[in-house]
Formats: C-alpha cells, sequence, structure tokens
C-alpha cells in the first residue's frame, strides 16, 4: 500500500478477530520501525512493552476498562515515557554524537563540534528536563522570559512543558508504529482509557515513568469498526499566510 492507502486503512479498531491471527515477530518488526520515529533532541525517552501473554493480556484489559478493544485484542503495546532515564540518554547520546563526528566531521572543526554536544547534553539536557514539585520549571520560565525580552527564546520550559515534550516524541513513535502495522494490513486502537496506576504495577514500572498509550492490536472483524470515519471540513483546520 502507499502512504494514501495505509492512512485511509488505518482505523480504530474495535472488536478483533479470534480466529485471525497475528504474527508476534511482525509486530516487533514494526515496533522497530516505530522506533524511527522523530524525538526531540533524539533523546527517545520511551519503551515500548509488547503485551504477548495471555493472562498479562486479560488483566490489562480489565485495565483498560472492559473496553472491546482490549478484551478482543490478540496483543497489545504499552507506550511508556520515562523522562526518568534523562540523564542516562543524554550520556548515550552524547557518546553517539562523539563517534558520529569522529567518522563525519573534518578534523579542523571536531573540537568545536565536540565542545558544544558535551555542553547540549552534558548540561543543558539535564537541566531542562529535571524537575522538582514545579519549582525548577518555574525557574527556567522566568529565567527564558527574561532572556526573550533580548532575543527570541524558547518558552515552553516549564515542567508541564517538557513532560509535555516526552509524550509528544512517545505519541509520534506510537503513530509510526499503527501505520507500520497498517501497511502489514494489521489493526490496531490506541486507548487512552486506562487505569494507569494499575499497568504500572503489571509491568512493574518505576515511579518515574507514565504511560503514553495503550494500543491494541489484532485483526478487525466486520463490526469491528464504528461506523463512517468523521473529520472536520479541511477549510475549517487548514490556514494559509
Amino acid at each position: 500500500m502507499g502512504l494514501k492507502e495505509i492512512l485511509e486503512f488505518r482505523r480504530a479498531v474495535r472488536n478483533f478477530s479470534n480466529t485471525e491471527q497475528i504474527d508476534t515477530a511482525r509486530v516487533r518488526q514494526c515496533l522497530e520501525l516505530a522506533q524511527l520515529a522523530p524525538s526531540s533532541s533524539n533523546m527517545q525517552l520511551y519503551e515500548f512493552y509488547h503485551i504477548t501473554d495471555k493472562n498479562t493480556l486479560q488483566s490489562i484489559a480489565k485495565a483498560c476498562l472492559g473496553q472491546s478493544a482490549a478484551t478482543s485484542a490478540q496483543e497489545m503495546v504499552v507506550f511508556v515515557t520515562r523522562q526518568d532515564l534523562v540523564r542516562q540518554r543524554a550520556k548515550t547520546m552524547l557518546a553517539f554524537e562523539q563517534e558520529n563526528i569522529a567518522r563525519n566531521s573534518p578534523p579542523e572543526k571536531q573540537e568545536k563540534r565536540l565542545k558544544q554536544w558535551k555542553i547540549y547534553y552534558g548540561t543543558l539536557i539535564p537541566i531542562m528536563y529535571c524537575h522538582f514539585f514545579g519549582l525548577l520549571g518555574l525557574l527556567r520560565k522566568t529565567i527564558m522570559l527574561v532572556i526573550s525580552i533580548f532575543r527570541p527564546t524558547p518558552l515552553y520550559v516549564s515542567e508541564c512543558d517538557m513532560r509535555t515534550v516526552v509524550h509528544k516524541s512517545c505519541g509520534l513513535a506510537a503513530q509510526t508504529f499503527m501505520l507500520a502495522m497498517a501497511e502489514q494490513g494489521y489493526d490496531t486502537c490506541p486507548m487512552e482509557g486506562f487505569d494507569s496506576r494499575r499497568i504500572k504495577r503489571l509491568l512493574h514500572l518505576p515511579y518515574g515513568a507514565q504511560i503514553n498509550l495503550v494500543v491494541a492490536c489484532g485483526i478487525r472483524t466486520a463490526d469491528g469498526i464504528w461506523g463512517n470515519r468523521n473529520r472536520l471540513p479541511f477549510s475549517d483546520i487548514y490556514r494559509t499566510i
């Protein structure tokens, strides 16, 4: 399928077949493709939990409030944000950039570029993502507001803003996964109605992790799609300047 066909095929499927089976290995491949989605500062502050165990599926379906998409799903993927891993991921990204510079940058520019990445991943990123009851975010926002008087600067730097950044990157990965599944002829349903505390317990997630989406996977039944797709008129949302 081309992109248009993939986008038209992908629907939020509410009921999955219990006879036609999906291939777990192909679902994993779709998750590998999901990691190619854009990620802010390439930090990839997320994890993908691919659920295939029947008992765990039943428990997560219960935590998803018994939605039909959850109870009929053959497999599920829980997309989890891991802002608590920011320092670890920043070190990984810095190590990559160090190797990248050594391989691809002209010798006379390597020292300058290496210094820039050390400042970015070693200092700036940890400062931007750290949090303490909203106070550090308030401090960042105040500093950026003052700087913005003199020159353009990012203003979405509060603790809530940075949490949103992490969830956006994870959401992009989830959407890429669903499109990859559609290309395989598989169906999905992204669910936001769930008890995050119960799911975190089931997956043994630490306090700093957050559930972004639970995506049910399978092959649609005849009644799996609830009516025609509805979108606003394009003129209502499109602006040209």
